[in-house]
């Protein structure tokens, strides 16, 4: 299983992701779920992955190979480096994904359901502000505001709890990136599917190139720390709230 979020503020868009895979309980791998194409000075392009490895994998080598297409000749078509605006990136791996789904569709026959996938995308192109869109199965997608600043996809149901009631477009970047790693301290125990290490990635409102990127092994001091004091700052708040009746 997976679990990846990606998060809009007024500063920028933080971008996490795990690494884990399985195809059962011993068959259990590695793979990167978070992709990144950057133009400095013009555009940071983050993608997250979630769903059937092989659709999403042959979903970025698509993307990678109309990049090289485009490189060699401008009638190419459509890239994420020709693209003008973040819409128009995400209809870009929306119908990318559409034409995955048609090249193997036939060929599944009725496991096709099985091969579904979705995406986080995200990031800044020069002449606009950052924006960040969730990319559904079928292609279409939605784009995330102020009432609804962050996305999820995959297992995300442990982590969302704590991103309803702190997440807000004002917020810090290091308060941020805080906030999502508490999400996925809070997946990583309820869940055995979503496995460390955790891809980050955190860029800032009009910088045009990725600020930190960097992989949280499952020994990353500042990890253990806040998972450690997550845990007893919850304990103590339900110490502090009075309980329901005075029973014993």
């Amino acid at each position: 299983m997976t679990y990846c979020v990606g998060l809009r503020l007024d500063r920028g868009i933080i971008f996490a992701s795990d690494t884990r895979t399985n195809a059962g309980f011993d068959n259990v791998a590695r793979f990167r779920k978070m992709h990144v194409w950057e133009l400095p000075g013009d555009r940071v392009i983050v993608l997250l992955t979630a769903g059937n490895l092989a659709v999403t994998q042959s979903v970025v080598s698509l993307l990678d190979e109309g990049l090289a297409r485009s490189a060699d000749s401008p009638d190419a078509g459509p890239s994420l480096f020709s693209v003008s605006t973040m819409f128009q990136a995400a209809r870009l791996v929306g119908s990318t994904l559409r034409e995955v789904h048609r090249i193997d569709g036939e060929d599944l026959g009725p496991e096709a359901a099985a091969f579904s996938a979705s995406f986080i995308l995200g990031g800044q192109i020069k002449g606009e502000g950052p924006r960040l869109f969730q990319i559904y199965d079928e292609g279409n997608f939605i784009e995330a505001g102020d009432d609804t600043p962050f996305f999820q996809i995959g297992e995300h149901k442990y982590g969302k709890p704590i991103l309803d009631r702190v997440a807000v477009p004002e917020m810090r970047m290091g308060d941020a990136a805080k906030l999502l790693l508490i999400s996925f301290d809070s997946t990583l125990r309820s869940n055995l599917s979503v496995g460390l290490p955790i891809d980050i990635l955190i860029y800032r409102t009009d910088t045009w190139h990725v600020g930190e990127q960097r992989r949280i092994e499952a020994e990353d001091p500042y990890f253990h720390a806040l998972s450690e004091g997550w845990s007893r700052a919850l304990r103590q708040a339900f110490a502090n709230i009075e309980s329901y009746t005075n029973a014993d």
